[in-house]
């Protein structure tokens, strides 16, 4: 078989393997599951006093309020430390302990270690408490039981290395005594003197493949040796360290990526359960959609552009940018914007509007006739012109009286935020080779899009809540079929490829 042949047969076997697969740039794809705060999993492990059972009025309260707190991914607002005192004023909660959203196991050094890390995607440094005495070493479950935390010790690992004040890593060169000393770290975050001080070392991540689990691979990362926490991370905030997923060099996505590990591009993909799955080298697949990152230099954020707004089947053009922050619970909209968004919500509601009741954090919420309602669907054209429906627009709260549905978008001052329930139901690409986001219907686990059914003018959609069944009205037609368009693309490029293939052969 001549050379030519070889590439023909190369080409088509390519080809067949691109249909209705991911894309691939032939770099590792690693995969690992993530948990929410509140799934069960997480409230049996991290402290906690007096949590609100999920989905209860002073769940979406409490929530709503750490999400101020920590607004724009940093622990956050200055010298807000009051208590929530809960409706019948027997129980409270220190929201600030609440901490991060998203919380994994990894294993990191020689012999391999588990640590619990909050994911951040609005800090970059990957850190651990690393040879402390002032910093958490254990969590008493709210049912009495003593988890022993792991704390990081370069000596005791085999493959850790010092990160040297001449490396391009180092940003506190001005720090060092010389070039060949140990380069020192300090994050400080927005609240109350928390922070986070040490040195940089690397050493291995333990990740496994994601098209066969069985095969691990250690790659090298760079990680803090955390040796003094303070502030909120003493409280539980982020107990046993902290993954950075920003856009900065030293983030595991940018270092995985320059060691030709996995391209520089990671998913997050939320789930339904309170679990979801975050990959690396994921740069998802040829049919999602995708826009633009809007890269500020001063402070470069996972920002796009939005252009239109669409609420039950009504255009309205109105450009705005919003950060997408997976560590934000709900969607905080400024106006115009959040206006526009939940005026013409409540003008196309079929149900009679609730009476607003101060347990709630959202403005628009509406009490339904029967178990089966239809509500106005939302849904946001992006800059380039790729629609993004949202399939979780609304909470269900179950109040006193009768169960709600609410808007779950809140009113902000200074900057749009795409949160958490705006981004269930796809799996989310934060690619940052080609600085675009990227987004697919995806369930998580199978690989399939999601299984959100439509049929022409209704579509159904479940929030979390699920004591009746919304169904919303008015999905644009603009939405493509992913698989459909798939089967096309190849087909089209397999009619302009075959004579050429044909010749080869």
């Amino acid at each position: 078989m001549d050379w030519f042949s070889s590439c023909g047969i190369l080409l088509l076997g390519l080809l067949i393997s691109s249909w209705g697969m991911e894309g691939c740039d032939g770099l590792g794809r690693f995969e690992f599951d993530f948990n929410h705060r509140f799934s069960d999993r997480v409230v049996g492990i991290l402290p906690g006093d007096g949590l609100p059972s999920r989905d209860s009025p002073e769940y979406y309260r409490v929530m709503a309020h750490r999400d101020r707190l920590i607004r724009g991914r940093r622990l956050a607002s200055g010298n807000d430390q009051s208590l929530v005192t809960f409706a019948d004023g027997n129980e409270t909660v220190r929201v600030d302990t609440l901490g991060f959203l998203h919380y994994a196991n990894v294993t990191v050094g020689t012999p391999p270690e588990w640590f619990l890390v909050a994911l951040d995607t609005g800090s970059d440094l990957f850190w651990l408490p690393c040879d402390c005495t002032n910093c958490v070493q254990d969590l008493k479950s709210p049912g009495g039981a003593t988890l022993n935390l792991n704390v990081y010790s370069p000596n005791a690992s085999s493959t850790s290395t010092n990160v040297l004040c001449n490396s391009t890593l180092c940003t506190r060169g001005d720090r060092c005594p010389s070039s060949l000393s140990s380069c020192p770290y300090q994050v400080r975050y927005l609240s109350n003197g928390t922070s986070s001080t040490g040195f940089l070392v690397e050493d291995v991540l333990h990740l496994v493949t994601n098209d066969n689990r069985s095969k691990a691979v250690d790659a090298r990362v760079t990680l803090g040796c955390g040796q003094v926490q303070t502030g909120v991370f003493h409280d539980g905030a982020a107990p046993n360290g902290l993954f950075g997923l920003g856009l900065e060099d030293v983030a595991v996505p940018s270092v995985l990526a320059k060691q030709g590990v996995s391209a520089n591009s990671f998913s997050m993909c939320f789930g339904h359960d309170g679990t979801g799955r975050i990959g690396f080298g994921d740069k998802g697949s040829l049919d999602q959609r995708e826009t633009p990152f809007n890269i500020r230099q001063s402070r470069p954020t996972y920002n796009v552009t939005v252009n239109q707004i669409i609420v039950g089947g009504n255009t309205a053009d109105l450009e705005f940018s919003a950060v997408f922050d997976s560590g934000t619970s709900f969607t905080y909209l400024t106006d115009p914007a959040y206006t526009l968004i939940s005026e013409s919500f409540n003008s196309l509601a079929l149900d009679k509007r609730y009476q607003a009741d101060s347990e709630l954090p959202f403005e628009y919420c509406y009490a339904p006739n029967q178990d089966s309602f239809r509500y106005p669907a939302v849904n946001l054209t992006m800059k380039g012109g790729d629609t993004y429906p949202v399939y979780h627009p609304l909470v269900v709260i179950p109040m006193k009286d009768t169960d709600v549905y609410c808007l779950a978008v809140i009113k902000i001052e200074d900057i749009s935020i795409i949160g958490q329930n705006f981004m269930t139901g796809y799996r989310i690409v934060f690619d940052r080779e080609k600085m675009v986001l990227g987004w697919k219907e995806s369930d998580c686990y199978s690989g399939e899009a999601s299984s959100v059914p439509y049929n022409g003018t209704f579509s159904t959609a479940r929030p979390p809540a699920t004591s009746f069944n919304p169904e919303a009205t008015n999905i644009p037609s603009q939405r493509r079929n992913s698989s459909s368009a798939s089967s096309a693309s190849f087909a089209l490029l397999l009619l302009i490829l075959l004579p050429v293939l044909v010749l080869l052969l």
